[in-house]
């Protein structure tokens, strides 16, 4: 953990020198999920106190794993209790693991996520599959994820991450920024 830490010294250093306010990191561990509590919220810890002194925020998406559980990724952040440690909401990032007799996906409830990781947020990246005919996204409610977004308090920047197969990536990227401004429209 700690070589990780320092490895990441470098990309503070960049975002400050590019004007970012935010650098993204992953949190992954072994061990029970008590004991990757704690690991992740150690080098949290040690990552944030350096990136603070530079005024950089160090936020986790949920990616994959344990970080991708609400409560869990929720419990690390506010473990570390530093106003520059939070995290990158994704609204399809919620698949935990896959179950090793089916082989099926194991997924988190994306709401229940959202609405444990918005309170930490300080960047959103609004995440997309496929639409259906009327321009809505098949696998998530945007207005009910949006509506938790702004009942979170949080009016900023949404990032776009197109990640289906039907459409090509800039028109899969257009459908998606049409759709969060149907919502916008829709909420305000």
């Amino acid at each position: 953990r700690k070589e990780a830490v320092k490895n990441h010294h470098k990309w503070v250093n960049a975002a400050k020198s590019l004007g970012c306010h935010s650098i993204r990191v992953n949190a992954k561990s072994g061990g029970s999920y008590d004991e990757q509590v704690e690991r992740a919220a150690e080098g949290l810890s040690s990552l944030s106190e350096f990136a603070n002194g530079l005024g950089i925020n160090v936020i986790v998406e949920n990616h994959g794993g344990l970080s991708s559980n609400g409560q869990w990724l929720a419990q690390v952040i506010r473990k570390v209790g530093m106003d520059n440690c939070g995290t990158l909401p994704d609204f399809g990032n919620f698949r935990t693991g896959r179950d090793k007799k089916t082989g099926k996906d194991i997924w988190y409830d994306r709401y229940m996520g959202m609405s444990a990781l918005m309170p930490f947020a300080k960047a959103v990246s609004a995440k997309s599959h496929d639409f259906d005919q009327d321009g809505n996204e098949t696998k998530t409610d945007y207005m009910k994820v949006i509506q938790i977004v702004l009942d979170a308090g949080y009016h900023s920047w949404i990032g776009i991450e197109y990640e289906g197969g039907k459409l090509g990536e800039y028109e899969g990227i257009k459908a998606t920024k049409k759709l969060l401004e149907k919502c916008r429209q829709t909420l305000s």
